[in-house]
């Protein structure tokens, strides 16, 4: 309710800034579980001219924050700081530069300016976001689940309640087919099975997304996080450690961008390495036969890595061509593919809201079931802990602390920095 108002508010100019201009852009300020998914999801969807601009501010790195900003007006510019603690390092570092960018230019009123998710509310409004404007969620609800919270927000805002709406119908009914289905015909469950036959039962540590859909590119990024995040843990629920491989490592690009770049090594290096396509059928904008060309790649592809080409046909072709046979003893093995490599295919209608939606739900709960297989809690995440701890130690001797006691490999770069 309070969601849904805001973001029609916002976008319909009723809500406007502290000068009384409308908003014309939104800086979203979160990293991790707080960026991932609304990044995914608004290059997934947004318009080609959007009448609200959406920029990303994750990194503490300054040129983020300041490449995001870049061009904006101050007084059309809504920023949605989204932090579950609102005590996340990164965050909060930028939206301090953020929140002095705005009061440089407009005055303690600019605080208007601010939006916070958040499950500490009070922690929020402390930072200067008014009361009215903290959207709040569960704090059991781990980052990399957010995005169907008001997390979306800035998604709601910048696409309109409802195609936010619709992404939410989409996730709805995958739950459903997950919660209903038999295991035999449920897809999370299946392709639960499929990652977790080729990660253990074949020792296939890595596996690829490949998206053929530039809309989709940042799917590969989105999937790294939900999987390694989720289950990249060597000890079950009771602390014990496991006696099998877990997560896998997952990377990716789009296609066909992919194919000019690591394919190589997918169809003939020395590692078999399991694929997942994505495709779309159907054509979302842009000219159409690029779309069938695009289409023929991704077909061709999971063809070529499981028939791959045995030498004596690359013997025969290169004979055909006339080659000397001492010079097609040297180029066939070279030529030849071994094929039986396994890929995955999910074939889309087309990319709208609602398949957006079902693809990142069906993600969710094929990586529960591989968590409740592997025996691991798929919702924690404490190998983000100590690298936290030992930044805070560093920071403060980067700043003129006194030195800490460290391993000389530790001590040699803190040195080299101050």
């Amino acid at each position: 309710g309070a969601m849904r108002a805001f973001a029609e508010a916002v976008r319909s100019g009723a809500k406007t800034g502290a000068t009384g201009k409308p908003f014309k852009a939104i800086v979203h300020i979160g990293i991790g579980g707080s960026d991932l998914g609304p990044r995914l999801v608004w290059e997934a969807l947004r318009p080609l001219n959007p009448e609200i601009e959406l920029r990303f501010a994750a990194n503490v790195d300054p040129s983020e924050t300041a490449l995001a900003l870049a061009g904006l007006d101050p007084a059309q510019t809504l920023v949605v700081v989204v932090s579950k603690t609102f005590t996340t390092q990164e965050t909060l570092a930028n939206a301090e530069v953020v929140r002095a960018w705005l009061r440089a230019a407009l005055g303690p009123e600019s605080d208007a300016h601010l939006v916070a998710v958040s499950a500490a509310p009070t922690v929020a409004q402390a930072f200067g976001v008014p009361a009215d404007q903290v959207f709040g969620f569960w704090d059991w609800v781990g980052g990399r689940y957010s995005i169907w919270s008001a997390v979306g927000l800035s998604c709601a805002i910048a696409l309109g309640y409802d195609v936010f709406r619709r992404l939410l119908d989409g996730g709805a009914a995958m739950d459903e087919h997950f919660k209903r289905t038999p295991l035999l015909l449920n897809a999370p469950v299946l392709l639960a099975l499929a990652h977790i036959f080729n990660r253990d039962g074949l020792d296939r540590p890595l596996r690829a997304v490949i998206p053929y859909a530039a809309r989709l590119r940042l799917f590969p990024s989105f999937l790294q996080q939900l999987e390694m995040e989720s289950n990249g843990k060597r000890v079950d629920q009771q602390g014990r450690p496991v006696d099998h491989a877990t997560a896998a490592s997952v990377f990716g690009d789009a296609g066909t961008n992919g194919q000019h770049a690591f394919f190589q090594m997918l169809h003939q290096g020395t590692d078999v390495i399991p694929v997942d396509f994505v495709a779309v059928a159907k054509a979302g904008e842009g000219e159409p036969v690029n779309h069938t060309i695009l289409l023929a790649n991704v077909i061709a592809q999971a063809q070529a890595l499981m028939t791959g080409r045995s030498e004596t046909e690359v013997r025969e072709e290169l004979a055909a061509k006339g080659m000397a046979p001492a010079q097609i003893d040297v180029l066939a093995p070279q030529r030849t593919f071994p094929g039986d490599r396994p890929s995955s295919f999910i074939m889309m209608e087309a990319l709208t809201p609602e398949s957006l939606g079902a693809l990142i739900a069906l993600h969710e709960h094929k990586v529960f079931v591989e968590g409740v297989l592997w025996g691991v809690n798929s919702f924690d995440q404490w190998g983000v802990e100590l690298g936290k701890s030992l930044a805070t130690r560093i920071l403060a001797e980067l700043q003129g602390g006194s030195p800490g006691i460290h391993d000389p490999s530790t001590a040699a770069l803190v040195a080299r920095l101050k």
